[in-house]
């Protein structure tokens, strides 16, 4: 496979603002970059829930709420100059 190094503006634990979207003014740490998709998973937006099936981890099963992606052009970086 011809894998291309695609990049982004914003890298994990960078604390970004959502610019644009449903959930803009909001701001949070990244969890997790998904570049080839062009999504970010940022921390306390876009909750959304999912049904989990019983497992060793979750014995009980039932509904969570989790971040759910948001796209890369609707997030800024906001604090550069710890960097």
């Amino acid at each position: 496979m011809n894998r291309k190094k695609i990049k982004t503006h914003v890298k994990k634990n960078d604390e970004v603002e959502v610019i644009s979207g449903e959930h803009k003014g909001s701001q949070g740490k990244v969890l997790q970059v998904l570049p080839e998709k062009g999504r970010v998973l940022v921390e306390g937006v876009r909750m959304i829930k999912k049904a989990e099936r019983k497992s060793e981890d979750l014995p009980e099963g039932g509904i969570i709420e989790r971040e759910g992606p948001i796209h890369i052009s609707n997030v800024k970086l906001v604090n550069t100059e710890s960097k």
